[in-house]
């Protein structure tokens, strides 16, 4: 068995390559022709070095990693060169691929729910990765499997070992892939969107775990991604492909620099900048330095305690949404205790107004967004919704507050009907809640598809034949339908690809304006809501951490929870980063050691 990874040196990147793609074309048989997904594309990637394979679904980004070990479906058609190490993995038969496949290749996928077996502890299926390499005996793979998860820096790797996914959080599973991604030591780790799914401060360790492991394994790294903020915190070189076809390569300082290609530029202007939205550019990186300064004072915050910036100039309309001391709980089942996810929020959305409620995963973000428009009770407090009392809902009381306020999920796909047509779908709440029928029903949807920059015949079609971002404005539609006076965005753009969320986030501004409503954006990320917040409210474990203006919380954090935030969202430009990253690092260890 190899020297343990914890024990390795961080050598530099070497001048054989590890990986050499040459010439790469893979096409699919779609009824009965050849349809290209990647056309002629080549890189190489050597010992210590991290590639960035970048650009928007349907590129061909996956579809090339998962050549490289013969991953793809039956249907599909590869030439080309693969060289691993020296030896052409075209070719080979998949009992010779299988002695690649986990031990010198790994992958560590976008969701590792999915991933993962559900059904097999965290720490069996390490230990069967590791038995089936190496033949050892099952107390030896244990100790091995428990080192490798105390490298990934999981919390309790004892507990973690016994564990069932389902019992861990996603940055926890994501660790637990990475240990078992890197237990045979690979010398190239192909990296799948790792971070997607996670919150913005789990991402940034996840993004620092990988560096690290990249220099103490000397592997190799792919990196899969259409994020250029993870691009410029993690690689060292990018690829970036557009319709299966490389449009551009480089170092990344150069690329972020002086992008050649048009499209390259296209998806370095679309990523939202933290700090660059509005009349004042706030300097981030001088904000996390004050905050390094701040960190000898005695700045802890108690328990419950809400941070109220309150320079706040009183020019707010009338209260459209109002929270009163809110508790919101979980009722338990057997042995299972009840669970507090909201516990006493003051939060008041006034008329036209965009407040942004940010936090991480558990927050309680999407409880009380539910909870705004009659979705979910609430246990104790007082809620009052676009004039209506619903601390103690009914059925008639809903139903009126929904004639006043509409909801944006989160996924398009899940939220619109594939039996009903868009037409359909966006008349129902007009159907239902104003009787329009007939050439008035039609003219009002075809009213509404062009507010959402859609053409009319698409009322024609059904979900499945629009895009993400085309189902996502669908679903703003259908909400806006009833010309609410409030409405709630469960986070509506993580799904999206970062071209068509920035489509969407300059729709939802423009509505806005025209509509006039009030908005609750519901969101993990703070350069979302910076392009639309008029204020910002930090939600940490269901309680408010901070509440402020857009420019208070972001040149001015206060809370210690919301400093972690905003250090942990990455910037598309390298040097900066690198510079955050350093910050980022001190207030953690001030952290720590409170």
């Amino acid at each position: 068995m190899s020297t343990p990874a914890s024990a390795a040196t961080t050598p530099a990147a070497t001048s054989t390559p590890v990986v050499k793609v040459s010439g790469l074309d893979v096409d699919f048989a779609v009824d009965d022709v050849w349809t290209p997904a990647v056309k002629k594309l080549s890189y190489e990637i050597r010992s210590g070095e991290v590639l960035a394979l970048v650009g928007e679904s349907g590129s061909g980004k996956s579809v090339s990693s998962m050549s490289i070990l013969g991953l793809l479906p039956r249907n599909a058609r590869v030439n080309g060169s693969i060289e691993f190490n020296g030896t052409e993995l075209l070719g080979l038969r998949s009992a010779q691929l299988r002695e690649y496949r986990g031990k010198e290749i790994a992958v560590i996928f976008q969701e590792p729910m999915t991933a993962l077996n559900p059904v097999f502890t965290v720490g069996s299926q390490i230990v069967e990765t590791l038995r089936i390499h190496y033949g050892i005996s099952p107390s030896e793979a244990k100790t091995r499997a428990i080192e490798l998860l105390t490298l990934v820096e999981m919390p309790d790797p004892q507990k973690a070992f016994d564990s069932y996914p389902h019992q861990l959080s996603g940055g926890q599973r994501q660790r637990a892939m990475i240990a078992q991604s890197i237990s045979c030591d690979p010398k190239l780790l192909i990296a799948d969107e790792p971070t997607t799914a996670l919150d913005v401060t789990v991402q940034a360790e996840i993004l620092d775990l990988i560096r690290d492991l990249a220099g103490k394994l000397g592997s190799a790294v792919l990196l899969i991604t259409h994020d250029m903020g993870v691009v410029a915190d993690l690689a060292d070189r990018i690829v970036v492909m557009k319709q299966g076809v490389a449009v551009e390569t480089g170092s990344v300082r150069d690329v972020f620099a002086a992008p050649q290609h048009e499209y390259t530029q296209t998806l370095l202007d679309a990523v939202p900048r933290l700090g660059q939205a509005g009349d004042v550019v706030i300097d981030l990186t001088e904000t996390l330095e004050s905050v390094v300064e701040q960190e000898n004072q005695d700045t802890s915050v108690q328990v419950g305690e809400t941070l109220l910036h309150t320079d706040v100039v009183q020019t707010l309309g009338p209260a459209v949404l109002e929270f009163k001391d809110v508790v919101i709980e979980y009722p338990g089942r057997g042995r299972v205790k009840a669970f507090r996810a909201i516990d006493g929020v003051d939060l008041t959305v006034h008329e036209g107004e965009v407040v942004g409620l940010v936090g991480e995963s558990g927050s309680g973000k999407s409880t009380l967004g539910r909870a705004a428009i009659g979705l979910l009770p609430i246990t104790s407090g007082g809620l009052e919704v676009t004039g209506v009392d619903l601390s103690k809902p009914t059925r008639s009381l809903v139903r009126q507050v929904h004639q006043n306020a509409g909801i944006v999920f989160q996924d398009p796909s899940s939220s619109l009907n594939p039996r009903m047509t868009i037409g359909q779908s966006i008349g129902e709440p007009l159907l239902l809640g104003k009787g329009m029928k007939g050439r008035e029903l039609e003219r009002e949807v075809e009213n509404l598809l062009e507010a959402v920059r859609l053409p009319t015949a698409y009322s024609t079609r059904f979900p499945h034949e629009l895009s993400g971002g085309q189902k996502q404005r669908i679903g703003i539609a259908r909400a806006l339908a009833l010309r609410p006076k409030l409405l709630i965005a469960d986070e509506p753009t993580s799904a999206l690809d970062v071209s068509v969320q920035a489509t969407v986030l300059e729709l939802l501004k423009d509505l806005q304006r025209e509509f006039a409503f009030a908005c609750l954006f519901v969101t993990h990320d703070l350069a979302v809501i910076d392009v639309l917040a008029d204020r910002i409210a930090v939600l940490h474990h269901g309680h408010l951490a901070e509440v402020g203006t857009r420019d208070q919380i972001l040149r001015d954090p206060q809370d210690p929870y919301t400093q972690r935030l905003i250090a942990a969202v990455p910037l598309p430009d390298p040097d900066v980063q690198r510079e955050r990253r350093e910050l980022r690092r001190q207030i953690l260890a001030a952290g720590s050691d409170e």
